[in-house]
């Protein structure tokens, strides 16, 4: 008999690479609790946080012709690599839950649904509502677009119209073209979407092959020991795009600025420096209130600690909602 995977649990559910921490089972989640200390945070928006709308049009214009990234905002980015341009994680709408249920944007998109360019591979992590987003997937207008999934969730498509749907496994690879190949990758996290769906779909990050440059769209995390192996099999990689945001529960949880499903900025930073990242750009923050740290500090954090994890700090990288930047201009 073929050995199942570790990953694969024998009940059909799934679960994170061998010796990643484990959540306490006897923390008990409150929304009271987290909805009492949400009111107490300070909702300043820093200058420059974004960017104005008319001037993203005219940079989405103005590299038309060049490889670029674009961030959208939390955890939505467009890549144009060659011929190709790929779209991860797309959320516009105006909360991260179920119909009008769950946390609101205080930011908006960088860009309307409609204003986006055509799309032709998008890349989808996990299944969380601010990642998964049905009605993105419902309205979005390039549903030719190549759709790379993990595993069980290719029906959230196919049910929408799209035709070209392909669930991975970790490991597994998929060539677009000549010069991009996507590997699926592991990321300690987890999968919900209802009350009785737990971890019944897979989770990852994507590894994005580009003319010999390596891009790690390592998304929701938390730190572990899995990530010196993918640094050793995968690395040195070029640029790691990683979550910088949610991680401080407290006090439901025990502990301050720690999350088992999230990197607070210094344990991003270190995963980085285990991937043998040149640069590490921070995401998935500064869109939705998802936990309770001030919703400017990731950045800080992130940049401030940049050199204590051997980067310097202009390599440690952030970006305003609705930045585009030429790829020549971030990975030498």
């Amino acid at each position: 008999m073929e050995k199942k995977l570790y990953h694969h649990n024998s009940d059909g559910t799934f679960r994170n690479p061998e010796g990643s921490p484990k959540r306490d089972p006897n923390i008990k989640w409150s929304y009271k609790i987290f909805n009492k200390e949400k009111k107490k945070l300070d909702m300043t928006i820093s200058d420059g946080h974004t960017i104005d709308k008319a001037q993203v049009l005219r940079d989405l214009n103005k590299y038309k012709n060049d490889n670029y990234i674009a961030w959208i905002g939390h955890a939505t980015f467009i890549f144009k690599l060659g011929d190709t341009t790929i779209i991860t994680d797309p959320v516009f709408s105006k909360n991260a839950g179920p119909l009008i249920f769950g946390p609101k944007r205080f930011t908006e998109p960088a860009l309307k649904l409609s204003e986006i360019p055509q799309i032709d591979l998008l890349l989808l992590t996990h299944n969380h509502y601010d990642h998964q987003d049905m009605m993105t997937i419902r309205r979005f207008p390039y549903k030719s677009a190549k759709v790379l999934v993990p595993l069980k969730l290719s029906k959230y498509f196919k049910t929408n119209g799209y035709q070209n749907v392909n669930e991975m496994d970790w490991y597994d690879e998929i060539k677009i073209n000549d010069k991009l190949k996507i590997t699926f990758l592991p990321a300690i996290h987890w999968s919900k979407r209802s009350l009785t769906d737990t971890n019944k779909t897979l989770w990852g990050s994507f590894l994005i092959e580009y003319n010999e440059k390596k891009i790690l769209f390592a998304c929701d995390t938390g730190i572990g020991n899995i990530y010196h192996d993918l640094g050793n099999k995968y690395g040195p990689i070029d640029l790691t795009i990683i979550n910088i945001g949610a991680y401080n529960f407290y006090p439901i949880m025990p502990y301050k600025d720690r999350s088992i499903y999230h990197t607070n900025p210094e344990e991003a930073l270190k995963i980085g420096k285990d991937l043998k990242s040149k640069k590490i750009l921070g995401m998935h923050w500064g869109t939705f209130v998802l936990s309770l740290e001030p919703i400017m500090e990731p950045p800080a954090r992130f940049k401030n600690n940049a050199e204590k994890y051997g980067f310097d700090k202009e390599d440690a990288l952030i970006f305003k909602i609705g930045q585009i930047s030429k790829i020549s201009d971030i990975i030498n």
